[in-house]
């Protein structure tokens, strides 16, 4: 007896500090972080409530609204969240190539977008994404920041640029950082043409980005379906991004993120929480158009959310023509033969399942 006495603490600790020890998983969020509230803010709360993610910044790109606007948005969340441990750091105020003027002189000739961004979004223009009544007149100089009804943020985004700091980070832990990438991807391009081992020396890289062929009445995509904003605002940077060898690339398509509705059951859960996350959506997110970005986030937490994926080859138009930014996509037998990559493309998902995750993250109190 005396023996087993002495033998039970050491099994004790065999058996709960691996538990105790167990390394969260890194990540680097790059977001055009528009709000306050709506799809990119959520997608990046999605992350800093998981227990099982360790975010090591936020780096933030011009796509949704300008960046310099993005910034402020992302740093009051995180304030209002109670992750200011978090660094945010400030990315590419434009895409390599395309810009405002010249999209905009292109549309008499191309068609209309239902969706400028920041090249045609007010302060709250995400409310009429769905409407279709994106503007080019209703875009703000880069450099403004509209009055904030969450208050203007008290910290300081990082006095570094976004692209060097992702460089630092994957360098500081190589191998071992997924970058989540849920914007335009302007910043990672950049980081691609800088240090040309970037994407070898991640894990891999989370994209939401490109449509293939999504099943939906939406106009939007119904008769557009190789559509989709984030490739379309910067399609140079998503060639380079494409392109890089990557261990891995998983793609969030809008084939996966039309058939994922924000609905207002969702949002009642989710604003019976008393905790920070909760009262911050609660406040500034309401249940319009679909879940983009967070599914890409949730999917990465959890893989089995996802039912169903084509692995594609994928590239995207550069042909500065009527389908300039449009997805390209081959199968083995069809691809052409340049260095194209293979990509796990997601087209369906266990709906249940994800809302259910969804909302308790946004309810969770934040992780210790």
């Amino acid at each position: 007896m005396k023996n087993m006495k002495s033998v039970l603490p050491a099994l004790l600790l065999l058996v709960f500090v691996p538990m105790a020890v167990a390394e969260k998983r890194l990540v680097l969020i790059d977001q055009d972080g528009s709000g306050p509230g709506g799809s990119n803010q959520m997608a990046m709360m999605v992350l800093l409530q998981s227990p099982n993610a360790q975010v090591l910044g936020i780096t933030v790109v011009t796509g949704n609204a300008w960046r310099d606007e993005e910034v402020q948005h992302t740093l009051r969340m995180l304030e209002l969240i109670g992750r200011t441990d978090v660094p945010v750091v400030a990315g590419a105020l434009v895409p390599l190539v395309r810009t405002q003027q010249g999209t905009r002189l292109a549309t008499p000739l191309v068609g209309k977008v239902n969706w400028l961004g920041a090249w045609g979004a007010g302060p709250m223009d995400l409310e009429h994404q769905a409407a279709g009544s994106a503007d080019f007149a209703r875009s703000h100089d880069p450099y403004f920041v509209p009055p904030m009804p969450e208050g203007a943020p008290h910290t300081l985004p990082l006095d570094q640029d976004a692209v060097h700091f992702l460089i630092s980070q994957v360098h500081a832990h190589p191998h071992q950082v997924t970058i989540c990438a849920m914007g335009p991807l302007t910043n990672i391009a950049l980081a691609l043409a800088i240090d040309p081992h970037f994407a070898e020396l991640t894990q891999g890289i989370v994209i939401m980005g490109g449509s293939v062929n999504p099943q939906t009445s939406d106009p939007e995509f119904a008769t557009n379906p190789r559509h989709e904003f984030n490739f379309w605002f910067d399609p140079e940077a998503a060639h380079i991004v494409l392109r890089a060898h990557w261990p891995r690339i998983d793609v969030t398509t809008a084939d996966v993120s039309v058939k994922a509705p924000f609905t207002k059951q969702m949002l009642d859960q989710i604003a019976q929480s008393s905790n920070p996350a909760a009262r911050y959506v609660a406040a500034y997110s309401q249940e319009r158009y679909y879940l983009w970005d967070e599914f890409a986030a949730c999917s990465w937490l959890d893989p089995t959310l996802v039912t169903a994926e084509r692995l594609l080859y994928m590239d995207v138009d550069l042909s500065h023509g009527p389908s300039y930014g449009d997805t390209l996509t081959w199968t083995q037998a069809f691809r052409p033969d340049v260095d194209v990559q293979l990509v796990h493309a997601q087209v369906d998902l266990d709906l249940p399942k994800f809302s259910n995750m969804f909302v308790a993250l946004m309810k969770a109190p934040p992780p210790k």
